[in-house]
């Protein structure tokens, strides 16, 4: 059986294989551009276990959650609120997000931000960086390892950083074969079930590598699992849902701002 990660890289795989732009023209544009915002530095320089707050409109499994949310301005309140960097989805069919919901929210705060979305072609890297993104996503279940090699390789040429998704031990070891490996995204929802794991989270981060970056993907409730993912040796949680169906999600991303485990 399908999962809703299939279908999904079925569309954006359509869409690369339609897409009749050179890889050369847009590196050339893409190098052309000014400086990016080191996304991996600023989880590491913050005093609390770092939050990603995520500009998330929708979602495949619960249908619209903030449909009609300000990304600037939403963006905005997450910084004030301590966020150390920024997450936008930019999957318009299944997310509802857009590189304008990313364009407006870079704009609106000076902390670096990650385009959220579905990795699988070269185009996909460049358009990034050109649409002002400072991180892409690279989702080790939806790629090979020389699609793994060659994309984070050409993020790298052109200054973004890359948050490389791994669910279990044997695409962790995928991830560290094949990339610079330097930020590690822990995906703690399971992609058929939806369900959340947090001991699987909790095993995976006790085999990343101690120079690497470690992030908690998914399913953060609020502050005690907050902590529960700094102790088991995090440096920064992903959240999106939480923040946006929240009354206040400014206050909620500060409940998050746990000590450091």
């Amino acid at each position: 059986m399908g999962t809703y990660l299939d279908a999904i890289l079925e569309h954006h795989r359509d869409r690369a294989r339609s897409d009749r732009r050179r890889t050369e023209d847009l590196l050339d544009a893409a190098r052309g551009l000014g400086a990016v915002r080191g996304f991996t530095r600023a989880i590491q320089q913050a005093p609390t276990l770092a939050v990603i707050a995520e500009v998330k409109r929708r979602s495949p499994s619960k249908g619209d959650l903030a449909s009609e949310l300000d990304p600037g301005g939403l963006a905005a309140a997450y910084e004030h609120a301590g966020a150390s960097c920024v997450s936008v989805l930019t999957d318009r069919p299944h997310f509802g997000g857009s590189p304008e919901d990313l364009a407006a929210a870079r704009s609106s705060v000076s902390v670096p931000v990650l385009r959220k979305d579905f990795t699988v072609a070269e185009n996909d890297v460049l358009d990034a960086r050109m649409m002002g993104a400072d991180a892409v996503l690279l989702i080790v279940a939806a790629l090979d390892d020389a699609q793994l090699a060659a994309f984070d390789e050409l993020a790298a040429e052109v200054g973004l950083d890359t948050l490389v998704e791994v669910h279990d031990e044997a695409e962790l070891e995928r991830a560290l074969g094949n990339t610079r490996g330097t930020l590690i995204g822990v995906n703690q929802r399971d992609l058929e079930t939806f369900e959340v794991d947090q001991q699987r989270a909790v095993r995976v981060a006790a085999e990343v590598p101690a120079g690497a970056v470690s992030v908690a993907e998914s399913g953060v409730r609020g502050r005690p699992d907050a902590t529960a993912l700094s102790t088991a040796g995090y440096d920064a949680v992903l959240v999106g849902e939480l923040l946006v169906t929240s009354a206040e999600p400014a206050a909620m991303l500060t409940e998050l701002l746990v000590p450091r485990g």
